[in-house]
């Protein structure tokens, strides 16, 4: 089974360019083309928050025509840029949304179980998984302690080094470790956030946090240096699992980039 991860769109409808620089429309066109050629194609694609930049209705509406057009399941979870009403009324057709409360689900029509956690705190830029969700995380863990699991969520739980989004990580990230390292059936917890491939260990597993398909976080792990971002090859994840293999994820860049050659 192959899942592509796609994170942090900070979509605007075509014409509007984030920071006067960044063209979020294109860079979202570019990254349905790229999931609809790859090969072998993904078997779902989940979307790791920050799907539109203001939490604008016509944002969403335009979005959701693009991610409509995939062929394939599309699992969105929201990030602290996003509004839960709204997607809950434009990505109604994902199938996964719940009609209230967290925007938080389990699939489990795949080989591998995907779970999509909520940490919108609305109004604030750090994330909270809450006490609620977290017992609903290890009942639906417990459920079936063989199968083999990837957790999402926006916020990533575990500090970068770029103090800028460290200071606006996950709040509960020690209870959300307390829940995975009880459960050795989780094979990645996979983020976005911080606009840049970054991986660790985590509670007994691996954490990651995915790269944006438009721009990027800079590159600064200098103390108290300001927010910045940078114009970096947008890209995605695609973790691969294949029984006895396990999860091994990949970073695929989004873009032409010249055709593959063979060696010799």
């Amino acid at each position: 089974m192959l899942i592509a991860q796609i994170t942090d769109l900070h979509y605007r409808i075509d014409g509007v360019r984030l920071f006067d620089a960044v063209d979020a429309h294109g860079a979202l066109v570019n990254a349905v083309k790229h999931l609809e050629a790859l090969t072998p194609r993904p078997d779902a694609v989940i979307v790791t928050g920050d799907l539109v930049n203001d939490g604008d209705d016509e944002d969403y509406a335009a979005l959701a025509g693009l991610l409509s057009r995939l062929p394939m399941p599309v699992y969105p979870i929201p990030g602290n840029h996003d509004r839960r009403d709204l997607m809950r009324r434009h990505l109604s057709f994902t199938g996964v949304l719940p009609a209230d409360g967290p925007l938080r689900y389990a699939v489990e029509d795949h080989p591998v179980r995907l779970i999509g956690l909520d940490t919108l705190v609305e109004g604030q830029d750090g994330g909270r998984i809450g006490g609620a969700q977290l017992r609903w995380l290890d009942d639906t863990l417990s459920a079936a302690p063989e199968r083999p699991t990837l957790v999402f969520l926006h916020h990533p739980p575990f500090r970068t080094g770029i103090g800028f989004m460290d200071a606006i990580m996950l709040e509960d990230c020690d209870a959300l470790a307390d829940v995975v390292a009880r459960h050795g059936h989780v094979e990645v917890v996979a983020c976005g956030h911080v606009h840049r491939a970054i991986q660790t260990r985590f509670a007994g597993t691996i954490a990651m946090i995915a790269p944006g398909t438009a721009h990027h976080v800079a590159l600064d792990i200098a103390e108290n240096n300001p927010a910045a971002w940078i114009a970096e090859p947008p890209a995605c994840l695609l973790h691969l699992w294949r029984p006895g293999n396990g999860i091994v994820s990949h970073i695929s860049y989004i873009g032409d980039h010249g055709p593959s050659m063979l060696f010799g």
